[in-house]
């Protein structure tokens, strides 16, 4: 069982650091490969670029909880669930179709983010 995991490409799991701006404020995130990998892939769904997808994250997670404990954690997990719902079929796995018309298309997805 463990082969699936384990024989995975060691670049995947490779930590990367990244510097990013977030409302005029440098910060720096530390994500594994295949995370910013899939954050690209997201932000690319909807025209964005990944800094532009990480603030627009960042915006709605202030908004909707009011602070952020852990913000790489929360990206990791967003991450998780973009897969996850499109394995499961409650997203297209059409990586043409923006996400926020999936969004419309699915209100039971509607903030599947957060």
């Amino acid at each position: 069982m463990c082969e699936i995991f384990v024989k995975a490409d060691p670049g995947l799991y490779e930590s990367k650091a990244r510097s990013i701006r977030l409302h005029g404020v440098v910060t720096s995130i530390r994500l594994e490969k295949l995370f910013w990998q899939t954050l690209d892939e997201i932000a690319a769904r909807d025209g964005m670029n990944t800094i532009q997808l990480i603030t627009k994250l960042y915006d709605e997670l202030i908004s909707y909880r009011g602070q952020i404990d852990n913000f790489s954690s929360f990206l990791r997990v967003c991450c998780l669930r973009y897969t996850s719902l499109m394995a499961d079929g409650a997203i297209s796995s059409d990586k043409r179709l923006p996400l926020a018309a999936v969004r419309e298309a699915h209100a039971g997805v509607q903030r599947f983010f957060i």
